[in-house]
């Protein structure tokens, strides 16, 4: 039987017409990347260091003509194709095995109009690109909470962050986008113009093409806000999911509270008789002119005694790129969520049991606080189904060792299954996929059927593949 050592990229390359690929290449004026080139692995490298994967060419765009002409090559040779904004995706859709990645990592650009209390941001853009840009006026918009993520896949997926409670999310705070479509198109689209396109693009993830800038409302944050980054063991753990309990029950709309069940790290800002054990943290903020902006948290934290606190006024900036040294690039990631109607004590139970029992000691378990702004848009306004839902439950695991990725992978799937089965939980966010393997119908609810609509219109040969979940009717 024969065999061949050459990557998928390769094979897939060594099918193409040499003479087409030399046209592309000469058109082009980003670089393109083959896998003979030394730039190549680093090219197809991503954030997440589980994904290992050789695609054929890697188009890095100098601007939207770029997208266009790698568009234009993928589909009339029908190669899959993977689309690479901020390269942030756990599940790796950023890259793919034998295709074509249309890489965005070089349009970046952030422009801010001060008329207008608008950004347009191209879609390389990185949340703290936007940040950096915004805070000069003391603006910015609703995106993450991890200034290294990219704006792109976390928009269009809905996007959750330090500001969705008050102002929603991501995607609720887009006025406009600019995207090129499987015929090679630019469309811009809005609330008045391509306005099915508008509404599948603000939830339903990368599957109607290329987004190459964004556009998005500002909003009056900073430049100082106030932050609570609090740690807790033993007995004080037990007793600060409770204060949270409370807490969220009363809580301002400019305020909001990522409770996370960890592992203290072994830092010098921890007290060594503490490394390694299991903890509850708050990571959050409050923002506004109220004069009681200090008490905001008092009731939170009554009677617990942090073993850190890194509580304090702090730049907006700062808040956003707190969490960047705990994802670097090339950590393993598998990270999965699920959503739920209320913090029971089973639920508490579950997320506290799998914390103690992680195998790594940097996988976390978490606990978002939605509701808000995010509640208020109806569910069918945009693609995006689950804002009924007051919580969501996420497990990241994060590991270094290849050899425990099995176990790693297996203590996040077994986690969501003990929490869906508790019957306040349900559905799924498409930023925190696993490996993609949910049905497209637990991420988007009963927008689903729609989104399958605008996708066999704008992308009927599925081109764009996204998450996988949705696939137009041409192409059942």
């Amino acid at each position: 039987m024969a065999t061949t050592d050459k990557s998928p990229g390769e094979e897939s390359l060594a099918r193409l017409p040499r003479d087409a690929v030399g046209t592309v290449q000469s058109e082009f004026a980003g670089e393109i990347v083959l896998p003979s080139n030394g730039a190549y692995d680093e090219a197809r490298r991503i954030w997440n260091g589980m994904i290992d994967r050789y695609p054929a060419i890697i188009a890095q765009c100098a601007g939207v003509a770029d997208v266009v002409a790698a568009v234009d090559f993928a589909r009339e040779h029908e190669l899959p194709v993977a689309v690479r904004g901020g390269g942030h995706n756990v599940a790796g859709t950023a890259v793919t095995d034998g295709g074509l990645v249309i890489d965005l990592s070089n349009m970046r650009s952030v422009r801010v109009d001060r008329e207008t209390e608008t950004v347009r941001v191209e879609g390389g853009a990185t949340l703290g690109d936007v940040d950096r840009e915004t805070q000069l006026f003391g603006l910015a918009t609703a995106l993450g909470a991890v200034s290294e993520t990219g704006v792109a896949g976390l928009t269009l997926n809905g996007g959750y962050g330090h500001l969705s409670r008050q102002y929603g999310l991501a995607a609720d705070n887009l006025v406009s986008v600019d995207v090129v479509t499987a015929d090679g198109e630019v469309r811009t689209a809005s609330a008045d113009r391509n306005a099915d396109l508008f509404w599948a693009l603000r939830g339903g993830g990368g599957a109607f093409g290329v987004v190459t800038s964004f556009e998005f409302a500002l909003h009056e944050v900073g430049p100082d806000v106030e932050t609570l980054f609090s740690w807790y063991t033993g007995d004080d753990a037990a007793t600060a999911v409770d204060r949270y309990r409370e807490w969220v029950e009363t809580a301002p709309r400019d305020a909001g509270v990522l409770m996370f069940a960890a592992h203290v790290p072994e830092l010098e800002e921890f007290p060594e008789s503490v490394w390694g054990d299991p903890a509850v943290a708050f990571l959050g903020s409050s923002r506004g002119d109220r004069a009681d902006v200090d008490h905001v948290f008092e009731s939170l934290r009554a009677g617990l005694t942090p073993v850190a606190d890194f509580s304090r006024p702090m730049a907006f900036t700062d808040l956003q790129s707190m969490l960047d040294e705990d994802y670097p690039d090339g950590l393993r990631y598998y990270w999965k969520s699920i959503y739920v109607t209320a913090i029971t004590d089973d639920l508490v139970d579950v997320v506290l049991q799998c914390n103690e029992s992680a195998p790594s000691a940097l996988s976390t378990v978490d606990i978002w606080h939605l509701d808000g702004a995010v509640a208020e848009v109806p569910q069918d306004e945009t693609a995006f189904w689950h804002r009924d839902k007051p919580y969501m439950v996420t497990f990241e695991a994060n590991w270094e060792d290849p050899a425990n990725d099995d176990v790693n992978v297996t203590w996040a799937r077994e986690g969501i299954a003990d929490v869906q089965a508790l019957p306040v939980a349900s559905g799924r966010y498409g930023n925190f996929p696993g490996l993609n393997e949910d049905p497209g119908k637990m991420l988007y609810g009963e927008n689903y059927d729609r989104l399958v609509d605008v996708k066999s219109t704008y992308d009927p040969s599925n081109l764009f593949r996204g998450n996988g979940a949705i696939v137009p009717n041409a192409a059942d």
